[in-house]
């Protein structure tokens, strides 16, 4: 979990915004792909869901102006 928290604590409120948005996209894309054809990675949709509250939670604390 650090180091996805690594890559984003340099990042400001309004790239964290377009990165959500993006992640947004992808996954609804692979909600889509998964009921065509079964992933290899079949826990890929639970790794991208994590990822966005992890986004999520620094654009918050960032927002606030909390530090971790």
């Amino acid at each position: 979990m650090k180091k996805i928290t690594k890559e984003y604590t340099n990042k400001t409120v309004e790239e964290l915004k377009k990165e959500v948005e993006s992640m947004h996209k992808e996954i609804a894309k692979l909600e889509i792909e998964k009921r065509a054809k079964p992933q290899k990675d079949s826990n890929m949709l639970f790794k991208m869901k994590k990822r966005l509250a992890v986004i999520l939670t620094m654009m918050r604390q960032k927002e606030l102006g909390i530090q971790s």
